[in-house]
């Protein structure tokens, strides 16, 4: 994590629904090696694509692990979204695992695993426009069966702008208070992992630096993110690990830290 970051956020678990995950072990990588069989979340060595189409993955391995923020990179068309996606169970693995919380879910929908503990917030249409912020915070909670007031709360408190626009319809706020209801509704579901695709697409580098801020916050109450992001130098700086994707393969895997120092990575992918 980077210095700037690491005194921000807060350590209220409540919000979140993690569960203890395993030590994480080396394996090859850049930097230092962060692949682990027992991390809580695991895309493990998948292949696979859409339907009867060709493989867009090739032995592609993600995790992350509760506390931590991992961040997937890498150049236009690369399968950062689609690693995502296979992971949250859109497209078909055709080798490989994913597992969560030591079970294995590849086999699973995409509607079991939100069940299963699972929350994925699209780079698009992820609100109800129509709706209010406080509706569309209520839908996120709809396999819950307990009081969500407290939740809500929570999630104001994270995001105060949203307090004050919850009457509003959501479709009339900004790109940026449109990510934040979508993170937040996410987060209604007191999810075990978090899983956010661009996140900042389309937003401000002033909204980019907030987001990144409140990402940051959901991460200190225990609960794992994983993030595809473009702006991969700003992702880096807040990424306990980081997974550089090339043509849907793992090509560079390290702390945030030392990928941004590792010199193929700043010229392949950074800007030198």
């Amino acid at each position: 994590m980077s210095d700037t970051y690491s005194d921000r956020g807060n350590k209220d678990r409540s919000i979140a629904n993690p569960r203890p995950g395993g030590t994480m072990t080396p394996s090859p990588g850049t930097g230092k090696p962060v692949h682990s069989g027992n991390a809580f979340l695991i895309g493990d060595t998948m292949t696979g694509g859409y339907g009867k189409g060709p493989d867009i993955l090739h032995d592609c391995t993600i995790a992350v692990d509760p506390g931590e923020i991992a961040v997937i990179v890498g150049p236009n068309g690369a399968g950062k979204s689609t690693a995502m996606k296979a992971v949250f169970g859109m497209l078909d693995v055709r080798s490989g695992s994913v597992r969560l919380d030591g079970e294995d879910i590849t086999a699973l929908s995409p509607q079991d695993r939100v069940r299963k503990g699972m929350a994925f917030v699209p780079q698009t249409s992820n609100i109800f426009t129509s709706m209010t912020v406080e509706e569309n915070l209520e839908m996120g909670a709809f396999i819950r069966e307990d009081d969500i007031r407290g939740t809500m709360e929570q999630v104001y408190e994270l995001f105060p702008i949203l307090k004050d626009k919850r009457r509003q319809p959501a479709g009339e706020l900004s790109g940026g208070q449109r990510q934040q209801v979508a993170v937040g509704r996410a987060l209604m579901t007191q999810p075990k992992v978090l899983m956010l695709d661009e996140p900042t697409a389309g937003v401000s580098p002033i909204v980019m630096d907030e987001l990144f801020d409140r990402i940051i916050e959901v991460a200190r109450t225990g609960l794992p993110v994983l993030m595809v992001e473009q702006n991969a130098r700003q992702a880096l700086e807040i990424a306990d690990k980081g997974y550089v994707l090339v043509q849907g393969a793992n090509a560079h895997t390290g702390t945030g830290k030392d990928l941004l120092a590792d010199p193929e990575v700043r010229r392949s992918f950074l800007g030198g």
